[in-house]
């Protein structure tokens, strides 16, 4: 009898050590991301994170902010990637040694969004730049998402272009009422927007989320796109080891590396709503 219970606890023993080295091998397997809005707010994150961890086992724990906020956190070392769109301060990001290498992993574009009737008639611009300009003389209503992101970023290159005086920040200048900086996410834009029946500066795959992908009506459409100034190109990259020794390089590299290879591009190739690509995919 002795002998049977001594093999009983030693089993449970083993079992419950057992469970600890599961507990903490899933523990070592989480991976902390910095990303802009649009990856979370469109959806696509929900639809492609399952799938790494199918292949992987690895966990990613998701802080969803602007894209300036973003690399912020991967220049304090708070998280082990980031995952954003503006290509300019990404590249500065891995010169400066925050990041280890900018992995191109996916594009979409921007559209501008506003009421069907289109009252600044930017349908009819030239490019952007002028569409800008039409909202700015007929003071139409334009919701600003005021966040750094890279979103914002991309809205005061267009109000460059527009030719329009601009504050010394990027903004116009005599907004007399119609512009709107709320410093929120881009979906809190969209509605915003809506609210006021103006313009909001839009990546696609978050518009068409809210226009086709809750069951809550969205009214606004799009009212100009295609212009070379709107493409929107997505990168990942690991936070620098060397600067920061407590990251998790080794499953930020393998996250990087899955998003840029064969299945990751297939999976971001994939999602769609009402069979329309949010996003498509940009590996070199």
């Amino acid at each position: 009898m002795k002998t049977i219970l001594q093999l009983l606890y030693t089993a449970a023993f083993l079992c419950i050590l057992g469970a600890g080295m599961d507990k903490a091998e899933a523990k070592d397997k989480i991976l902390t991301m910095s990303t802009t809005t649009s990856t979370e707010a469109s959806g696509l994150l929900d639809y492609l994170l399952p799938e790494f961890y199918a292949d992987t086992g690895i966990t990613v724990r998701v802080m969803a902010k602007g894209t300036g906020a973003a690399i912020r956190d991967g220049m304090d070392g708070n998280v082990d990637i980031i995952f954003v769109h503006d290509e300019v301060r990404e590249k500065q990001f891995v010169e400066e040694g925050f990041g280890t290498k900018r992995y191109y992993v996916m594009y979409n574009d921007f559209v501008i969004v506003g009421p069907e009737s289109d009252p600044a008639n930017i349908r009819e611009a030239k490019d952007s730049g002028e569409a800008f300009a039409r909202i700015a003389a007929a003071h139409a209503p334009f919701v600003s998402r005021g966040d750094d992101s890279g979103t914002h970023a991309r809205e005061k290159q267009l109000w460059t272009a527009s030719g329009i005086s601009l504050t010394s920040g990027g903004e116009p200048a005599d907004d007399s009422g119609w512009y709107f900086a709320i410093g929120q996410g881009m979906g809190a834009a969209l509605i915003f927007a809506q609210e006021k029946k103006g313009y909001v500066l839009s990546d696609r795959g978050t518009y068409l989320y809210y226009k086709h992908g809750r069951t809550q009506p969205y009214e606004l459409e799009v009212v100009y796109e295609g212009d070379d100034m709107l493409k929107n190109p997505y990168g990942a990259i690991p936070v620098n080891p060397e600067r920061f020794p407590h990251v998790r390089y080794d499953l930020a590299d393998t996250f990087a590396r899955w998003l840029a290879s064969e299945k990751g591009q297939q999976v971001i190739g994939s999602y769609r709503l009402q069979g329309r690509p949010l996003f498509f995919p940009d590996a070199r």
